[in-house]
């Protein structure tokens, strides 16, 4: 989806474009390094390694602003003419039939952890920048994008 985003945003027709359906960011990466496909999309956090060892070049990220550390020079999509915002879920879910009381454990739990120095380090680290939401904000969130993503994927005819 990500790419019929930047096509739209580019004045593209997203279903002129041709799709190479891959499992995951480690797939993505061998197919790029294997001079497979030419252009690929995936996550920062699991591209900026192989970014740094020159094996690929991040074009940009699509973020509202850039990544902190080792991506820090890789300018977004927005300052590139690409109005595109692509958000990265990394959480942790819960089962439908856990217990209130234990959702707000866990949820009080990851926001405690959240606000440490060496949460913050590590996320540095990845070149990921702060962007924290815990229980009903970040649950809130995710049915926003993907609403947002059902109509992006009737748009490019997924």
């Amino acid at each position: 989806m990500k790419g019929s985003l930047l096509a739209k945003a580019a004045g593209q027709e997203p279903k002129s474009m041709r799709y190479v359906a891959l499992e995951g960011g480690g797939a993505v990466l061998t197919a790029l390094e294997g001079g497979h496909v030419k252009v690929g999309s995936g996550d920062a956090a699991e591209m900026v390694k192989h970014h740094v060892a020159g094996k690929v070049r991040i074009l940009a990220v699509m973020a509202p602003e850039r990544l902190p550390g080792e991506l820090s020079e890789v300018p977004t999509a927005c300052e590139q003419g690409f109005d595109i915002d692509w958000p990265v879920w990394r959480g942790y879910y819960v089962g439908k039939d856990v217990s209130d009381a234990d959702y707000d454990w866990w949820a009080q739990s990851f926001e405690k952890v959240a606000a440490t120095p060496e949460f913050a380090k590590e996320r540095e680290a990845r070149g990921l920048f702060e962007f924290t939401l815990v229980g009903k904000a970040f649950e809130d969130r995710v049915k926003e994008d993907v609403e947002r993503f059902k109509v992006l994927a009737k748009e490019a005819g997924m």
